[in-house]
């Protein structure tokens, strides 16, 4: 079983958190059976945390995790805190593959999409 981890920043406004839980269930339609399951996690004020869901997926019995950090640029939390939280987690389920693509913000195709999104009305 892999499963990719949608990993966001966190809000304290809970609508900003289940706006991605939402979007890792739309995700969940354009797998191409590459992911069993799309979950959300966060790096902080919201749950499941990045080693809760890492847990979480152990528990459910994965052999890969996928982390997908949701950030725009490659700040401190793409660099160094995503990072750290993997690595730690990753240290209590050593016979779980989990693997950090780069962060979102990396895509070319964000130009269009921020385009086309100026040009909505």
């Amino acid at each position: 079983m892999n499963i990719l981890l949608l990993v966001a920043h966190g809000s304290r406004r809970e609508e900003s958190n289940l706006e991605v839980e939402s979007l890792s269930k739309k995700m969940l339609k354009f797998n191409s059976s590459q992911f069993d399951q799309v979950m959300p996690a966060f790096l902080e004020f919201a749950s499941p945390s990045i080693p809760e869901a890492i847990e979480k997926c152990s528990e459910m019995g994965a052999q890969r995790v996928t982390v997908l950090p949701y950030f725009l640029s490659a700040g401190v939390h793409i660099n160094r805190d995503i990072p750290d939280e993997v690595n730690k987690a990753s240290q209590d389920f050593p016979d779980l593959e989990i693997n950090v693509t780069n962060y979102f913000g990396s895509r070319e195709e964000i130009a269009e999409l921020l385009m086309k999104t100026a040009m909505e009305k």
